[in-house]
């Protein structure tokens, strides 16, 4: 019994020494960023009302949800999405704000996923949401502080792949598709099944530029070109502003230097039905699933009452430690750290080193050296979490 309560249930699992140390300092250092971009921070609860997710809001399946009863009989889900919660407070502390709001936030989310995908059931969470603004200059600002985000916590090496719902939903609504084909349509086109597209819309009577242009999405993808590419195909339909919006977004982030860090996905469709235009995720090497993850969602403010455009994102702090440490990419929770080793005669002048050190900003460890430890001995072991290891006094020389 003892050994089986020292396991933690399937999903979950602790985090501790340097590791939980490494993501503190990481979190402090994307504070940081999303704070200098004048985003506030925000504290939802953990768990909410189960309409707060349910499926008219269009958020993560309710078999995925953990849900369970209060004393009153109201059903409550352990929070799984960050967006809806933002959007529900946003709603009642901003009713009346014209300006548009920033606000950013940090937590754990909880997804009941099958154990087979090998996913965390829970995960931790940075994120910001831009309310009130319904231009490409917002859409440009969450994209780009989402770039500076992966950079301040030490990736060079990654690449932010930009795509647009309303290319693919305003095709579906000139094609006139059923909303069974839609759905069975859209999943080829996220799972890049050009095969499956051709086969689904052939002999339908479609009209020959739309099944061409269903049958390329799984493929535009890249650069610059893909739009103009796109455009060339879509000239005089609606699915053309999009392609425009994208554009106008590309332009602004060039302004931030940041476009090198940018591809175009026509076929990324979202993983939630709140999105209503810009979606993009942010990925690297040595992960496959994504670090960074947002989008415009202008209808999801009014289910909770307030009638207002946004745009946001997370992004996964479990995936960017891994992506780290299989990049090899310090993150520095041990600058500053120094340990003091001193024996029992030592220990004033031991404290004195460590208060003073500690003044500085510098963070300074005691250890009192038992009969028998060898302080060279001890010092060599501790050079591989401490930046710095004093020893004091006669004894420890």
């Amino acid at each position: 019994m003892i050994q089986k309560i020292l396991h933690t249930p399937e999903g979950v699992r602790d985090i501790y020494n340097q590791e939980c140390e490494r993501k503190l300092a990481l979190e402090y250092e994307l504070r940081r960023v999303l704070n200098s971009y004048g985003y506030r921070d925000i504290e939802t609860p953990t768990f909410e009302f189960f309409d707060v997710f349910s499926r008219e809001v269009g958020t993560i399946p309710s078999r995925e949800l953990y849900k369970f009863f209060d004393r009153e009989g109201n059903t409550l889900v352990l929070r799984p999405d960050f967006t809806p919660s933002i959007a529900r407070a946003a709603s009642k502390y901003f009713a009346d704000e014209e300006n548009p709001v920033r606000l950013c936030y940090l937590g754990n989310v909880f997804i009941n996923n099958s154990s087979y995908q090998g996913r965390l059931k829970e995960s931790t969470q940075m994120g910001a949401e831009l309310l009130g603004d319904e231009s490409a200059d917002a859409d440009a600002e969450i994209i780009a502080l989402s770039a500076d985000c992966l950079r301040r916590a030490g990736l060079e090496e990654f690449q932010i792949s930009v795509g647009h719902v309303q290319f693919f939903a305003s095709l579906a609504k000139e094609a006139g598709l059923d909303q069974e084909t839609e759905e069975e349509l859209k999943q080829l086109i996220v799972n890049k099944n050009n095969f499956g597209v051709e086969k689904l819309l052939s002999g339908t009577g479609m009209d020959p530029g739309l099944r061409e242009l269903f049958a390329m999405l799984p493929s535009l993808f890249g650069g610059e070109e893909i739009l103009q590419k796109a455009l060339a195909m879509t000239e005089g339909r609606e699915a053309s502003r999009a392609i425009l919006r994208l554009h106008r977004v590309l332009e602004l982030l060039k302004i931030y230097r940041l476009d090198r860090y940018v591809s175009f996905d026509l076929g990324m469709l979202g993983n939630y039905n709140y999105y209503t235009g810009v979606v993009f995720r942010g990925y690297t090497y040595g992960v496959g699933n994504p670090l960074i993850k947002g989008g415009r969602y202008d209808g999801l403010l009014a289910h909770f009452g307030k009638e207002a455009p946004a745009i946001g994102f997370v992004l996964v702090l479990n995936q960017l430690m891994n992506a780290l440490a299989r990049q090899k990419v310090e993150v520095l929770s041990r600058q500053g750290r120094y340990l003091i080793l001193y024996r029992e005669g030592d220990r004033e002048d031991a404290i004195r080193k460590a208060m003073d050190y500690r003044r500085q900003g510098k963070y300074a460890e005691l250890r009192l050296l038992r009969a028998g430890q060898n302080p060279e001995a001890e010092a060599a072991k501790a050079k591989e979490t401490y930046i710095g290891v004093i020893r004091i006094g006669d004894g420890c020389k």
